[in-house]
């Protein structure tokens, strides 16, 4: 309740206000219009696809998309200024941080990486994932991307938490 009335009153401002503040409609983006492109293979090992990726406008900072990873595939290694926050809507993956262990993740989960924290996340071996990876721009970027993931890196043993 209390989250609808600060909108309420966000409407309320002046419209000088409004104006500075960016859009004050409403926009959809419909599933049918989107673009679905092929991760890059500079930045992704195995079959991923992209879906929906956005950018918004100033003052907003936030970036995403809708990233699927065929069984095997997986990012390389990359930090976020920011962070990044993924929300896993099908399928089983896992994720790493440099140094730490190799977890797994499943569809329902809520996945937070802290700013600068080198990481890589993807499918299992033998499963898809579909996540919605949301990040920030700082200095006009929302990504650092580094070297591959090996083999070995992506087949280690999982870790616990």
């Amino acid at each position: 309740m209390r989250t609808f009335g600060i909108c309420l009153a966000a409407l309320s401002l002046p419209a000088g206000v409004q104006a500075q503040k960016g859009r004050t409609d409403m926009a959809i983006e419909r599933k049918t219009d989107m673009k679905t492109v092929d991760g890059p293979a500079d930045y992704f090992t195995g079959k991923a696809t992209i879906t929906g990726q956005f950018q918004r406008e100033a003052p907003s900072r936030v970036s995403g998309a809708i990233v699927h990873f065929e069984p095997g595939a997986r990012t390389a290694w990359h930090t976020h200024p920011a962070g990044q926050t993924l929300i896993v809507t099908e399928g089983v993956g896992w994720t790493q941080i440099a140094g730490g262990p190799k977890l797994e993740f499943r569809a329902g989960d809520i996945l937070w990486c802290p700013a600068e924290h080198k990481h890589w996340h993807g499918a299992t071996a033998h499963e898809g994932m579909t996540h919605i990876a949301i990040q920030e721009s700082v200095g006009g970027s929302p990504v650092t991307w580094m070297e591959k993931v090996t083999d070995e890196e992506y087949l280690a043993p999982l870790g616990s938490e």
